[in-house]
C-alpha cells in the first residue's frame, strides 16, 4: 500500500468495516423504535420550535457576558 496517495476514509477496510456497522445499527434502531417515531411526526415542528430557545440558552450561556467580546486580552499595567 502507497501511503503517499489519498484514500477516501471509507474506501479502507476499516471504513468498509464501520459503514457497515453503521448501517445494520442504524437498521435495527429503526424496526425497534418505529413505534415510538411514528407518534413523534405530529409534534416534530414543536420539538424543532424548543429545541432554538434551549440551544440559545446553552450555547450562548444566557445574556449576561455579550458585553465584553471587545477586549483582546488582560488590561495594560500602568507605572
Amino acid at each position: 500500500m502507497d501511503h503517499g496517495t489519498n484514500i477516501p476514509p471509507w474506501r479502507t477496510k476499516g471504513g468498509v468495516v464501520l459503514c457497515g456497522f453503521l448501517a445494520i445499527a442504524a437498521f435495527f434502531l429503526i424496526a425497534e423504535h418505529r413505534a415510538h417515531l411514528v407518534l413523534a411526526v405530529p409534534y416534530l415542528p414543536w420539538l424543532l420550535l424548543l429545541a432554538c430557545p434551549l440551544m440559545h440558552l446553552f450555547m450562548h450561556g444566557g445574556h449576561g457576558s455579550h458585553g465584553d467580546h471587545g477586549d483582546s486580552g488582560p488590561p495594560a499595567r500602568r507605572d
